[in-house]
């Protein structure tokens, strides 16, 4: 064998041994690289975290109640007002005029009732004039002075006396019921002049405005919107399985998207009934004593818990779902096998509480380098270095 022959048989090793390695050790064939990490018994720092946004407790959408063109805004957004300013006026169309003609007609029935009055007090004196005369009469018949004839006469002005007593009462009665329909007719177009005046419900800050003079508006659409500046809080959306551990009055921190470096004190002021089934989460309003910020800005809050002592934990890395079953891949003499666990709390360090299913001293994987299954090789590491 010549020499050539040999150094190619020589390289020809060297290369095929070379691709064995490789195939061997990182190629499809190499075990899986991966980290455990022993269960930890310790204390938990416990808490939830949320995004939330900035919104007025107490916010007042002003609208008109009818179709109607703005005639004037008197404010603009960042004026502060107070209950009872008129914030914006309506055209009140020909409102100005029927109000006026209700005035009118109201003045008109209340003469009415003046004259039905006076007739029933002239018919009531006649009636009594009658009334007496009738008994005189009465009387003197009795002594043959009188007619019947006579007597008769008079029993019919007694008659028609206490007819037009009646009338006169029956009108006067009608005049009241035209003057109290009147009186209500003019209550009812004063309201409606007075619904084309925004008026502010409360002492606040106008925050948006939407309309102006000569823009025509439909019944309930908002022109001005007034917060009370002093009730902001933090609507934070909360996950719904870790929604149940907020309660009512617990502390909170509070991260505006304004001012990133400073920590504002707050504290929980209602869970709502309601959660959305869409997100999953569950809305969680924190009250902040002093927020200087804009409605709608973007607020990160943490909620503080009781810490959990002497407690097993492990990453919330390891912690899988797999076939419905929640779990962790766990060494066992050199074999990945999967354990199905019960969990509770998971932190936002990264770690998840175990409450049953694994004992102290085992040790579960925490990354890999691919999905794992049983039975597959794997090789232990201090960390996964990225490629």
């Amino acid at each position: 064998m010549t020499g050539l022959k040999i150094k190619m048989l020589v390289i020809g090793t060297a290369v095929l041994g070379a691709f064995a390695w490789v195939v061997l050790t990182q190629g499809p064939l190499a075990p899986v690289k991966v980290t455990v990490e022993k269960i930890q018994v310790g204390t938990l720092a416990n808490g939830v975290f949320g995004i939330g946004t900035v919104r007025a407790r107490h916010g007042f959408n002003l609208a008109p109640t009818m179709t109607s063109r703005v005639k004037r805004v008197l404010v603009d957004q960042g004026d502060t007002v107070v209950t009872g300013q008129v914030l914006a006026e309506m055209d009140p169309v020909d409102l100005d005029e029927k109000f006026t003609g209700s005035e009118r007609v109201v003045q008109k029935t209340a003469n009415a009732i003046l004259a039905a009055e006076a007739q029933t007090s002239e018919a009531e004196s006649r009636l009594k004039t009658i009334a007496a005369t009738l008994a005189r009469y009465e009387e003197l018949r009795g002594r043959g002075f009188v007619s019947q004839e006579m007597y008769d006469t008079k029993l019919h002005e007694k008659n028609a006396a206490v007819s037009a007593l009646a009338a006169a009462s029956a009108n006067l009665a009608t005049a009241r019921e035209e003057h109290a329909r009147a009186q209500a007719d003019m209550r009812g177009i004063g309201k409606a002049r007075a619904q084309t005046r925004l008026i502010s419900p409360a002492n606040g800050v106008v925050v948006v405005r939407l309309a102006e003079p000569g823009s025509t508006v439909v019944g309930g659409q908002v022109v001005l919107q007034v917060v009370d500046p002093k009730s902001l809080w933090i609507e934070t959306r909360v996950a719904q399985h870790q929604a149940g551990q907020v309660r009512v009055g617990q502390e909170a921190e509070v991260v505006l998207r304004s001012r990133p470096h400073a920590q504002l004190a707050g504290k929980v002021a209602r869970v709502d009934m309601v959660s959305d089934a869409v997100t999953e989460e569950r809305i969680v309003n924190v009250a902040v004593a002093a927020v200087d910020a804009s409605i709608g800005e973007y607020a990160e809050v943490t909620f503080k818990l009781p810490q959990l002592n002497d407690t097993r934990s492990v990453p919330t890395a390891a912690v899988k779902r797999i076939d419905r079953q929640t779990g962790v891949w766990v060494l066992q003499d050199g074999q990945v096998v999967f354990k199905p666990v019960k969990v509770g709390v998971t932190t936002m360090e990264g770690r998840t509480q175990i409450l049953d299913g694994l004992d102290n001293d085992e040790s579960v994987i925490v990354y890999s380098q691919q999905p794992l299954r049983a039975g597959i090789k794997v090789r232990v590491v201090a960390e996964l270095v990225r490629g």
